[in-house]
């Protein structure tokens, strides 16, 4: 009987150690694998005629993919250095696309595309070119345009203000910065207008603190018949920028100067927050992360957050055994960050024998 006490623990044990060693190996194929850059909502289309090749329909969608892709990641000027690049070398940083909504309406075929780079092998390119990526954070902004007319001497908040009512009328679906317009409020408008003289110090502490944002932007325009300048103050992540744009020959009632001058402005401001959000791929710091192999929740919590992790340029299985799994995470930041980061996520750290370990 004794035996057979023995051999049935023994069973167990093996079992244990069976299970334990499957779920290692599912986790790796399932979590390990290169996290992706996603870019969705590209439609493609052409016209429907005798020399109609889906394929070529295809790769101009996945050029426009590309370029919205380094729109969300680099700034304006880099964008414009390294966008040239041949199909050939897009498809290789392509890990899988998706077809959806084919349709053909008026001899004209119509498609959306959906298309997955890999995170890795995109991060590699831009290190290769010199470019230091950013990560792709959305964020809320409050929005305050100002127009000072300066042959008048009229300020415009909100009526007779062309960038207070036509800002958000266009919006590209690769700009991470979502903008808040101030409600018109008759009592903000002529504190500021009786500041018409000192508005580039004025304080706007009493307006801003009216809405939950902790990042805002003032947008003074001057206006007058030559030309067109505006002060920018950007204050993002708690960092105020200053910036100062001039634009000749460009007319307030002319559409298409207004588009131009909106657009480029947005860039302006996308610009600023992604050089907030750098990441420094010059930077590989190896850490060495460790976490109870029996807290399988855990676990599959810290490969998620890892996988996502921006600043993570690749991590793996180091050892694992019946107590502990450790991963090797090559990281391009400072320690500190890391660490600022993981707190965030809810998972603290202490080191112990030079491993970061998860309590």
């Amino acid at each position: 009987m004794q035996i057979i006490n023995k051999l049935f623990r023994l069973k167990k044990v093996y079992i244990f150690f069976t299970s334990f060693f499957l779920f290692i190996i599912i986790f790796s194929t399932t979590f390990l694998q290169a996290s992706t850059f996603k870019v969705t909502d590209i439609e493609i289309s052409s016209p429907f005629e005798l020399n109609f090749n889906k394929n070529t329909v295809i790769d101009e969608g996945f050029r426009t993919s590309f370029s919205n892709l380094l729109s969300m990641i680099t700034t304006s000027g880099d964008k414009n250095r390294i966008e040239k690049i041949s199909m050939k070398e897009i498809k290789s940083m392509i890990d899988s696309f998706t077809i959806s909504n084919e349709k053909f309406i008026n001899n004209e075929y119509f498609a959306q595309l959906e298309t997955s780079f890999n995170k890795k092998k995109i991060l590699n390119f831009l290190e290769r070119k010199s470019v230091f990526p950013s990560m792709p954070i959305k964020n809320k902004v409050l929005l305050v345009p100002i127009i000072v007319d300066t042959e008048t001497d009229n300020i415009y908040l909100f009526n007779n203000n062309i960038f207070y009512e036509r800002w958000n009328d266009i919006k590209k679906n690769y700009q991470l910065l979502e903008y808040l317009l101030p409600n018109e409020d008759i009592e903000d408008l002529n504190k500021i207008q009786k500041m018409s003289n000192d508005i580039e110090t004025y304080n706007f502490s009493n307006l801003i603190k009216k809405y939950d944002l902790k990042d805002y932007i003032i947008s003074i325009i001057y206006k007058d018949k030559e030309e067109i300048k505006i002060l920018s103050k950007i204050n993002l992540n708690d960092s105020l920028k200053i910036n100062n744009q001039k634009y000749s020959n460009l007319k307030f009632n002319n559409e298409k100067d207004i588009n131009k001058i909106l657009e480029n402005l947005k860039n302006v401001y996308e610009d600023q927050w992604k050089r907030n959000n750098e990441i420094n791929t010059s930077i590989k710091l190896p850490l060495t992360v460790s976490i109870d192999s029996k807290n399988y929740d855990k676990i599959l919590k810290l490969e998620a957050i890892l996988d996502n992790y921006d600043l993570i340029s690749d991590f793996y299985i180091l050892k694992f055994d019946s107590q502990n799994i450790q991963y090797k995470i090559i990281y391009n930041g400072s320690p500190k960050t890391f660490l600022n980061d993981m707190s965030k996520k809810n998972f603290d750290l202490v080191m112990e024998n030079n491993i970061w370990k998860v309590q």
